[in-house]
């Protein structure tokens, strides 16, 4: 595919394979700016149901225009080919940071915070992700965040995607109703986006296990630990916060994202205040601190030379006048004496 022409995209290079399409970076050449292409995988051309969803996902993105969301520019066909055009970002997914480990904690508040606004957004227009993971969120080089692969969102006013004999997801990131495979709604995307946060916080998701079947189980009847005692340091508000995104029953949960984005930014900002304060110096200048006791200047003797001397030249004037006033003086007594004396 790398090289060759299709429609007016000449494709440049493979970016990434998921379970329903392959993404590649290519050049719009009538616009002159470069996009991702994701075409559908060559297994689901025949499949009605995989088809629905590639459809679903360009339709969902192309109805939001925010800065936290992959634009989506088209679907299109060509050479037989359906596939779906929409922004490059460049830069990596979060599951691709998080092959590095735990991200810095003001860092994974951002992310998930920009991830938040994308969803809010999505949710105002009445579409639900519900596959909100690490692989569908990625960051440009310039720290934005943009949600990607709508394919099983659940839009208002349209049919809801179903798969049979299995729940619609991705295991670990599951709400519990999603697991139970029971309706959803935007509630099921803020348990995820609080799984997504816990694992760039701790290196590893809350709920989790060698096989589906007992990840399915711990989400649905486990608490997970709290995210300070996987990384002490965090502020304990945030156990909180995460305590209440994970909530089981969906009704004890955050009804709205903009509700756990609020939460969010003042634990962010409670983390930038402890740094801030950290940073204030408590001791001595670094240089002067740094200096050998035995060079350390010793105390000055007490000179008797007033001060103001050597800094005003009026009062020096002064001090003269009044000198040679009492040496006047002191020549008229001695005069005075030796007269007497005579």
């Amino acid at each position: 595919m790398t090289g060759r022409t299709i429609s007016h995209y000449r494709v440049l290079e493979r970016l990434g394979e998921g379970a329903m399409g392959v993404v590649y970076k290519a050049e719009d050449e009538r616009l002159r700016r470069t996009v991702a292409l994701k075409f559908l995988a060559a297994q689901s051309f025949g499949s009605v149901e995989e088809r629905n969803r590639f459809l679903r996902e360009a339709q969902a993105g192309a109805m939001l225009d925010h800065p936290n969301v992959a634009a989506v520019y088209g679907v299109e066909e060509a050479d037989g080919q359906t596939f779906i055009a929409m922004a490059f970002v460049d830069g990596p997914t979060v599951a691709g940071k998080l092959l590095l480990g735990a991200l810095p904690a003001d860092e994974a508040l951002d992310i998930a915070i920009q991830a938040g606004q994308g969803l809010q957004e999505a949710h105002e227009n009445g579409i639900v992700h519900r596959d909100v993971k690490p692989s569908n969120v990625m960051v440009s080089h310039k720290g934005q965040a943009k949600i990607t692969d709508f394919g099983l969102a659940q839009m208002a006013g349209r049919s809801r995607l179903t798969r049979s004999g299995t729940t619609m997801g991705t295991p670990s990131y599951m709400s519990p109703e999603q697991a139970l495979g029971r309706p959803t709604d935007r509630r099921c995307d803020i348990w995820s986006l609080a799984v997504m946060l816990y694992e760039m916080l701790a290196g590893r998701v809350p709920f989790d296990g060698a096989h589906e079947q007992v990840i399915v189980y711990s989400i649905i009847n486990e608490e997970h630990e709290p995210v300070t005692a996987q990384r002490p340091g965090l502020p304990a508000e945030l156990d909180r916060v995460l305590a209440k995104a994970l909530a089981k029953n969906p009704d004890e949960r955050y009804q709205h994202v903009d509700e756990f984005l609020v939460d969010l930014r003042a634990v962010r900002k409670k983390i930038h205040a402890a740094r801030a304060d950290k940073a204030e110096p408590t001791a001595a200048p670094a240089a002067v601190a740094r200096m050998p006791a035995a060079r350390m200047p010793a105390a000055l003797p007490h000179s008797p030379r007033p001060a103001a001397i050597s800094r005003s030249p009026a009062a020096r004037r002064r001090l003269l006048t009044v000198l040679a006033v009492v040496v006047a003086v002191a020549s008229l007594l001695a005069w005075w004496l030796l007269a007497r004396q005579a």
